[in-house]
């Protein structure tokens, strides 16, 4: 006997919304969508019809308060998460939500006081988990294939800067792009970072300077068991989206991930070259489906998620004390949070 869908409401229907529930529908299975929600004047109604999912509205509370809804996909503004999260808990909604949680340390913990008293599913989305390349490479960690990890190396490079729109309420580019780096380095190293130091400034987008941001950045960081790491982020890559990682290990080394983004190399008199990757939806497009996968697995058999609220608050906690070093020029040394 097949067990019954997961009911399921998207809330934000952006760009990564829109892709969530196209997911969801086509690549997921045991998931339904029930409701699409989007404050857009038609934005929810048209894609409801693109979708044929047979409810929609601009309101969020119609998901919240709708009996039919087990769980709520919350790809709203960022500004917005921590109310919606809360709002789901309140109504007893399992929750898949975009990260950050919020970009408020205190307010993070609040939403996770809010999960566990609640007690529902809150999976968040650091995707890299699920990458295929990721996972294997921590499957083999864990076997002890390279001995015991001493160094975690990342590259976050982006192919160019978002809208200032954007870049206004990101949190800043440690917070938006470092911060997947600390949540997969903490995750490979099985260790949590205790001190780091940021460093950055503005090489190409002079508009950032208004947003107290930069775009280039690097971050220096310490785990608790003595290994080491650092982690690049850039707004500057001229030839596409380039997501790598490195780990060395006392017995030997792990290379995740490479620029091309198909096995074809076209050969001619002038040399040869192959496509490099566009951007992060054709980079992890496996690793969005499989984390969605995930959640609705954890919402069936009620166990944790591998990623949760709890992380994505001690990755906030690292991506803002890094923020703090680059601008007071100092390290900044992590005490663990009693109340996770």
């Amino acid at each position: 006997m097949t067990a019954p869908s997961i009911q399921c409401a998207v809330l934000g229907l952006g760009r990564l919304g829109f892709y969530h529930a196209k997911n969801l529908l086509t690549e997921v299975s045991g998931a339904a969508i029930v409701q699409v929600i989007d404050p857009l004047p038609g934005r929810a109604k048209d894609v409801a019809q693109t979708f044929g999912v047979p409810g929609y509205s601009d309101d969020v509370l119609d998901a919240f308060a709708n009996p039919a809804v087990d769980a709520v996909v919350i790809v709203t503004p960022t500004r917005t998460h921590a109310e919606m999260i809360k709002l789901a808990a309140s109504y007893g909604k399992d929750v898949f939500v975009e990260k950050p949680l919020t970009l408020q340390l205190d307010e993070s913990i609040e939403v996770v006081k809010a999960v566990q008293e609640a007690g529902i599913i809150c999976q968040v989305g650091f995707m890299r988990r699920f990458d295929p390349a990721y996972a294997d490479a921590k499957r083999r960690i864990a076997a002890g294939e390279i001995g015991k990890p001493l160094y975690y190396k990342g590259f976050t490079r982006d192919a160019g800067a978002p809208p200032p729109e954007f870049i206004k309420d990101s949190g800043g580019l440690f917070v938006d792009c470092s911060i997947h780096d600390y949540d997969i380095a903490r995750y490979l190293i099985g260790a949590e970072i205790t001190a780091i130091s940021g460093h950055g400034q503005v090489l190409k987008y002079p508009f950032m300077e208004a947003f107290d941001d930069v775009d280039q950045a690097l971050s220096y960081f310490e785990f608790d068991n003595g290994a080491a790491g650092d982690a690049e982020a850039s707004r500057n890559s001229p030839y596409g989206y380039d997501i790598r990682a490195e780990i060395i290990g006392s017995e030997g080394s792990l290379f995740i991930g490479e620029l091309r983004n198909k096995s074809l190399t076209i050969l001619n008199a002038t040399g040869s070259s192959y496509e490099i990757i566009p951007n992060f939806q054709t980079r992890f497009h496996d690793a969005y489906c499989l984390e969605l996968q995930h959640f609705i697995d954890c919402v069936r058999s009620r166990n944790t998620p591998i990623v949760t609220a709890e992380d994505a608050t001690t990755n906030l906690k690292v991506a803002l004390a890094a923020t703090e070093s680059m601008k007071n020029g100092k390290k900044v040394v992590l005490q663990p949070q009693a109340s996770l």
